[in-house]
């Protein structure tokens, strides 16, 4: 018997060699302009290759999954989950990088690019099904618009991907 369909981000492999082929190209060109200018010191070699290490620890992507009722994200340093049809909350902060912040009835928190749902209509419409599981159960007391601006910017994609796909696009 197959367990619970998973679902993934679909940009996440793409972003992740993104991430890693900067974390190497950068420190590999100062490499090469110290190597140019004759002073490659293996100080300097360690500090480059620190630089890289940070830069892929700052690039990494987070991987964004979804299971019926169940979402959950792991990046370098974490692993969290939220329970989709169990959600208490849903808010949604602004500042340099979006993120909605969910909380779940068992006290979990998790943090979402709402970007990464846009994008991914398959975990847009399982994250939706616990949503609505979650609605229906009364337990989603906090986030209504939040949730609307989500459908918006999910609405505006979806209009975005219609528009290319028939060759109506203008930008």
């Amino acid at each position: 018997m197959p367990g619970p369909k998973l679902v993934q981000d679909h940009n996440w492999a793409p972003d992740a060699r993104a991430a890693a082929g900067i974390a190497v190209l950068f420190p590999g060109l100062l490499l090469a302009v110290d190597a140019a200018a004759g002073c490659t010191h293996w100080q300097r070699v360690l500090l480059w290759t620190a630089l890289g290490l940070t830069l892929l620890a700052v690039l990494w992507p987070t991987r964004v999954r979804a299971t019926p009722g169940m979402l959950m994200t792991r990046g370098p340093l974490h692993h969290r989950r939220v329970r989709t049809d169990r959600l208490v909350s849903v808010a949604w902060h602004d500042g340099v990088a979006q993120r909605l912040v969910l909380r779940d009835l068992d006290g979990n928190r998790l943090e979402v690019d709402p970007r990464v749902l846009a994008a991914n209509p398959a975990l847009w419409h399982l994250f939706d099904q616990g949503v609505q599981v979650s609605l229906s159960l009364g337990t989603l007391r906090e986030g209504s618009d939040a949730l609307r601006r989500l459908a918006r910017l999910i609405d505006r994609q979806t209009m975005r991907t219609v528009f290319k796909i028939s060759d109506m696009d203008t930008a």
